[in-house]
């Protein structure tokens, strides 16, 4: 009988293989492959394809290599730095909304003196007007002291107002159900009785806020979607490089009969890993430093919180949630990136 033996490049690469009836078939007689050594992962993953057995013991993608770790480690950096960007895009948008609804629950009636005005007479008469429209909880007229309180932080301590023309002010609280008519009813009030009052309802320094809000918001989404990018190049060059390393144990198994997702759920699974424990350690570190920044002071017993510009460095709940669905995320797109890479490397063999 003719023995039909593997022709072309098959055969180049099985005829490193012992004979299947061979006790311990293995290509550790195989010293090289295409002129060049045989690696151990090839090694493994050709002892692989011929026992079964040994391919349950020995992965194609080896875990415990510097690639492994050293991409581990850009992963959870790209994790850290979108923890980061979440969590203060966080509390941006927690102390926006807090400072909104501050002004929208407050208004200042200012009363500018003038010739003949007896100003204390208009401030009572001010209040008076406030207390009275509906949808107004409160008002009250600060005293010379607490107008001079307010101008400290440009003019100093010390200051004698009783020669300078400084607006006198009168804090109007409002109640949870006010609205714009509320507003409105008090403008008109003061129009009438008090001409020398004008109402100053925030509106202007709520639009700064919440644009102020927006573009912080932007920014940090930008900032997500170039640590995206980054995440997707780092993986698909460790991908590449995975491939071409074991990319003699990948042909051994493409020819012999191993069907592309057998393969590829290798790579997948051990990108799978690396993404998990980079997105771990990189999202674990970001929610440690905002738990740590709204929990330290008190654990210190300082006056304090650690303050940022826009407020005190605490998150919510969905601050927290965020941070761990950008670590998930990130380990998703690490492993379906790789998926990827190696199916367009299997394509090209051929």
């Amino acid at each position: 009988m003719t023995e039909h033996r593997p022709t072309g490049r098959l055969a180049t690469i099985t005829g490193r293989l012992r004979r299947p009836g061979a006790a311990g078939a293995s290509v550790a007689a195989a010293p090289e492959q295409g002129g060049r050594p045989v690696t151990p992962a090839a090694r493994a993953a050709a002892n692989a394809a011929a026992s079964p057995r040994s391919a349950a013991q020995r992965p194609i993608v080896p875990s415990a290599t510097v690639t492994a770790r050293a991409l581990i480690a850009v992963i959870a950096i790209m994790t850290f730095l979108a923890g980061i960007t979440i969590g203060a895009v966080s509390a941006v948008s927690n102390v926006a909304t807090e400072w909104t609804a501050d002004i929208a629950r407050e208004t200042t009636i200012e009363i500018k003196p003038g010739d003949g005005l007896d100003v204390e007479a208009a401030l009572a008469k001010a209040v008076e007007v406030a207390q009275g429209t509906p949808g107004v909880a409160s008002a009250r007229a600060l005293d010379p002291a607490a107008t001079a309180k307010l101008l400290e932080p440009w003019l100093g301590t010390g200051l004698d107002l009783a020669n300078l023309p400084v607006p006198r002010l009168v804090a109007v609280s409002l109640e949870s159900n006010a609205n714009a008519q509320t507003l409105e009813a008090l403008r008109a009030g003061l129009t009438l009785q008090v001409p020398s009052a004008s109402l100053d309802d925030h509106r202007l320094w709520a639009e700064r806020l919440s644009t102020t809000a927006h573009t912080a918001m932007a920014i940090g989404l930008a900032v997500l979607a170039l640590v995206a990018v980054a995440t997707v190049l780092c993986v698909a060059v460790a991908t590449r490089a995975a491939v071409d390393a074991a990319r003699f144990v990948v042909e051994v198994l493409h020819f012999v009969g191993a069907r592309d997702t057998f393969i590829v759920s290798e790579f997948q699974r051990h990108f799978l890993t690396v993404g998990l424990k980079g997105a771990a350690i990189g999202g674990g570190a970001a929610v440690a430093l905002f738990f740590l920044g709204s929990t330290l002071p008190g654990w210190l017993s300082l006056d304090r919180q650690i303050d940022t510009l826009v407020g005190a460095l605490t998150i919510d709940a969905r601050g927290y949630g965020g941070i761990v669905g950008v670590a998930v995320l990130v380990a998703l797109v690490t492993t379906l990136t790789s998926s990827a890479t190696v199916y367009r490397t299997l394509r090209g063999i051929s």
